[in-house]
């Protein structure tokens, strides 16, 4: 059985270097790699191209990130709950690249499946479709985009195995089960980790296939974005 377990995030990302191009899930601060994103923290590298729905908040998520100024460029489908985001990208600190979200998942999903493009209706005739290839299906127009390239994928699931084998709880299951595989190298990181053959197979979400490297997580915070209570009557 081929076992994909590092020891810790530091093996897990062995490799990662200056002026690559990551790809991270989650949406908001549901389910996003805490433990991979600080570590890259740590590492101080620069000059990152990070795909992720959005960057989180100011002081957690790829927030950390952007604050130190290690991303040169981020692609996104919003600006979300995060001021420093607006403020680099207002002031042409950071390079930024918005696209629909359905537009986002679908390109992580074709490199996940091996397919270099794919025409999509979303963002004919507006700021979306400058410069890239259309053309007519059905007398409906339709925008080529092209799946992702990125060196390293990082992924939170709630629990997994020795081969990569992963289950995601909830909401955050969002954009992590599109990006397993869709990079070169996938790190899994995961809050239970347990030995091959005591997951239900019927339960299993992403198989090993699409994973390389697999850990658990040493701490979550698991914050809450925007916190509401319903008012006592």
């Amino acid at each position: 059985m081929i076992n994909k377990k590092v020891a810790n995030v530091t093996e897990a990302l062995r490799g990662v270097s200056d002026n690559m191009t990551f790809m991270f899930g989650g949406f908001g601060l549901s389910g996003i790699p805490e433990n991979a994103i600080a570590e890259l923290v740590r590492l101080n590298i620069k000059g990152l191209t990070c795909i992720s729905n959005n960057a989180g908040v100011d002081d957690f998520g790829l927030g950390l990130l952007l604050q130190q100024k290690q991303v040169k460029k981020m692609i996104s489908s919003y600006v979300g709950e995060n001021d420093e985001f607006e403020r680099q990208m207002l002031s042409g600190e950071l390079d930024v690249e918005l696209i629909p979200q359905g537009t986002l998942a679908e390109r992580a999903r074709a490199a996940q499946a091996g397919f270099p493009a794919f025409y999509t209706p979303a963002g004919y005739g507006t700021e979306v479709a400058e410069g890239k290839e259309t053309r007519e299906f059905n007398g409906k127009m339709y925008v080529l985009e092209h799946a992702f390239e990125a060196g390293f994928g990082f992924i939170k699931a709630w629990k997994g195995d020795a081969a990569g084998n992963l289950i995601f709880k909830g909401t955050a299951r969002n954009f992590n089960p599109n990006m397993c595989g869709a990079a070169k190298i996938t790190v899994a990181e995961v809050e239970e980790l347990v030995p091959v053959g005591e997951l239900d197979p019927n339960q299993i979400h992403i198989p090993g296939i699409f994973v390389q490297r697999i850990f658990k997580g040493a701490h979550f915070e698991k914050r809450i974005e925007q916190r509401t209570v319903r008012e006592r009557p």
